[in-house]
């Protein structure tokens, strides 16, 4: 039976112990594996591995036979509860292996738990799951987690005092990032207020969140921003040395200035534009950012915007001789001096 997503999340966390078993597949393997890791844990319970209730087999080693499989949905271990067999990143050529299984099963025998890759309408492995009255099928998009499967991620982390303001960031930060760096910040989350029964905060989430990997871009721009222009050329020399390319760094100049833009140019002021900013912004980086953008204003923001677009097109010029980071870097010091005089 197909499974729709409305009724994934609830059936993921209240699995259902007498069915046959559960085809997961999507594009996103992160979040194919992270939906396993749920619904096996709510099947089996703590312990699973260690009482070999639970049988792994990658998917290739079904290609051939279905006996392996078979057999281990048939095997009695020694301790009691819930068991399953798990098959992963299973492909078309383990269908009919998984078919006779699934054919085989009776009441009693082990549970059938198999991930796959983004799968057609037309797949044999969809067609036995989706075609099996005891069965579940599910897919998994590239949506990200709704309010509602965030709020069951931070019950499960223990976390129960979320405001709304920190909730709003939440459920931002969920969209802009894979899932699998989402569901690493939710067990950071819990972590750092482990013990602490205060509600969550903006600063807390934001000392979770992953750190972007510009973080290095970052400093050289937000001193550029700022006025302090004696600062920029070691910055750029270091950034040259780990490999930054003269492009890559107008180019995160532009989206910085263009950030700030958006910020300032909001008829709300500098600080309900970083409310439109995505990826959101964090704690101190968010009103660091607000302080530069209410600094430079909305024209000089425009016209800071419009020299990087020419330094941008001046390096991919055939005809561009200059040395390429030099000239860059002359930009931005000069965008450092027009932020001294504003």
């Amino acid at each position: 039976m197909k499974l729709s997503t409305r009724d994934a999340d609830g059936y993921f966390a209240r699995p259902e112990a007498d069915r046959t078993g559960l085809l997961i597949y999507g594009g996103d393997a992160m979040k194919v594996s992270l939906k396993r890791q749920q619904v096996l844990a709510a099947l089996l319970g703590p312990g699973a591995d260690e009482e070999m209730r639970l049988t792994r087999m990658p998917g290739s080693d079904l290609r051939k036979e279905a006996a392996p499989l078979v057999d281990a949905i048939k095997a009695q271990g020694f301790f009691p509860g819930a068991r399953a067999v798990f098959v992963e990143d299973a492909s078309e050529t383990a269908a009919p292996a998984i078919e006779a299984a699934l054919a085989d099963w009776r009441p009693g025998d082990a549970q059938i738990i198999v991930t796959a890759s983004a799968l057609k309408a037309t797949s044999k492995l969809r067609k036995a799951f989706e075609g099996h009255r005891n069965a579940y099928a599910v897919g998994l998009y590239d949506d990200p987690p709704g309010r509602a499967e965030i709020e069951r991620m931070l019950a499960v982390a223990g976390l129960r005092d979320v405001p709304q303001d920190a909730m709003a960031v939440l459920v931002a930060l969920a969209t802009d990032i894979g899932p699998g760096d989402f569901a690493q910040t939710m067990e950071k989350l819990s972590l750092y207020k482990l013990g602490d029964g205060s509600p969550v905060t903006l600063a807390e989430i934001a000392a979770c969140a992953p750190q972007s990997t510009e973080a290095a871009l970052d400093d050289v721009l937000n001193v550029v921003a700022e006025g302090r222009d004696g600062e920029v050329g070691p910055l750029i020399r270091r950034l040259s040395a780990q490999g930054t390319t003269p492009v890559s760094l107008c180019i995160g100049a532009a989206r910085h200035f263009r950030t700030l833009y958006t910020m300032a140019a909001d008829p709300g002021g500098a600080s309900s534009g970083a409310g439109r900013v995505r990826p959101p912004l964090f704690g101190a980086r968010r009103d660091r950012l607000v302080r530069q953008a209410q600094a430079w204003g909305a024209e000089n923001l425009e016209r800071a915007l419009g020299e990087l677009t020419d330094t941008d097109l001046t390096l991919r010029s055939a005809g561009q001789r200059a040395p390429a980071m030099a000239l860059v870097e002359r930009t931005l010091i000069r965008l450092a001096k027009l932020a001294q005089r504003r």
